[in-house]
């Protein structure tokens, strides 16, 4: 009898390794999508998947999807280290009554996004909203028609974000936003654009974000907002362009703070640099500001230097 347990013991370890090993196996460190696939196929290039949220639970951890022609892939929620790939062809979300891409990894978990439309339809809820993760890179994106944020950030452990080549246009709520409770959110936008939003780039409570060679332009309300209600907010804009927004080039308020240098800002309906109460705007030299509803930056450190 004890021998009978002892052979049925090792006969079910042995099964449970060959299952273990053939799910280890069944997710490949790349996979496809195609406008023309099947969410049953295994997500091969010659048999791929129809959706990014078919593809990714056959794709391990650090692997990557990738579109091997134009389609429509669907809204998709990222829970591990995971590359998103859509260049070299359209590939798109349309995210109607939905937010685009939900991030919630762990907190060393890197996520890519890269070469993708994540169209709202003028009512998706956001275009991407990172819930959690170690770093998270948007390259070569555009987000556009939500009713919210094209992307928020709300990450409570220490987030990274970093936006490159990215136009996020024509959300009514912030292009970008970025808010902790926690630890620091701190993020950098390069040769991004961030226009026709209702404020295009709103840095809230523990977040730190710096933008160099960005557009905030045409956005309802302010071009940069520096909210610090709650906890400190730093806005950087160097090498930037603010205009034509329809109340303040940049603002800063209850311990907020914006930094300034070498940006164009001009022809905003309100004030071309504001500091509100609790707020500080620091310029670093050589920015143009003229033709706002109020010019100059009376308020700045130095005072008066523009």
């Amino acid at each position: 009898m004890n021998k009978f347990r002892f052979t049925m013991k090792i006969l079910v370890i042995a099964i449970f390794t060959f299952a273990f090993a053939s799910i280890a196996h069944g997710q490949a460190s790349r996979t496809w999508v195609s406008g023309v696939g099947d969410d049953a196929n295994p997500c091969s290039r010659t048999a791929p998947c129809k959706t990014w949220a078919g593809a990714i639970s056959k794709t391990a951890a650090c692997g990557e999807i990738d579109a091997l022609d134009p389609g429509g892939f669907g809204a998709v929620t990222i829970t591990k280290s995971i590359t998103l790939d859509g260049s070299g062809t359209f590939a798109s979300i349309l995210a109607s009554l939905t937010t685009g891409i939900i991030i919630n990894a762990a907190g060393t978990d890197v996520v890519t996004i890269r070469g993708l439309s994540i169209n709202g339809f003028c009512n998706g809820i956001r275009g991407i909203n990172i819930l959690q993760a170690k770093t998270v890179n948007i390259e070569d994106c555009v987000i556009f028609r939500f009713a919210n944020e094209g992307v928020l950030a709300q990450d409570n452990d220490g987030l990274q974000l970093n936006v490159r080549n990215s136009v996020l246009r024509d959300n009514a709520g912030d292009g970008l936003g970025a808010v902790s409770t926690a630890g620091i959110t701190k993020a950098s936008l390069v040769n991004s654009s961030f226009t026709g939003n209702g404020t295009g780039l709103r840095a809230k409570r523990n977040s730190r974000i710096s933008a160099d060679r960005c557009n905030f332009s045409g956005n309802a309300g302010d071009g940069i907002f520096a909210d610090g209600t709650g906890g400190v907010a730093v806005a950087n804009a160097t090498n930037c362009l603010i205009a034509n927004n329809g109340t303040n080039g940049i603002e800063a308020n209850a311990n907020g703070i914006g930094r300034i240098q070498n940006c164009d800002i001009y022809t905003n309906l309100g004030t071309g640099a504001l500091v509100g109460a609790g707020g500080e705007i620091d310029t670093w030299g050589n920015n143009r500001i003229f033709s706002n509803g109020t010019d100059n930056c009376p308020s700045c450190t130095p005072k008066g230097v523009s």
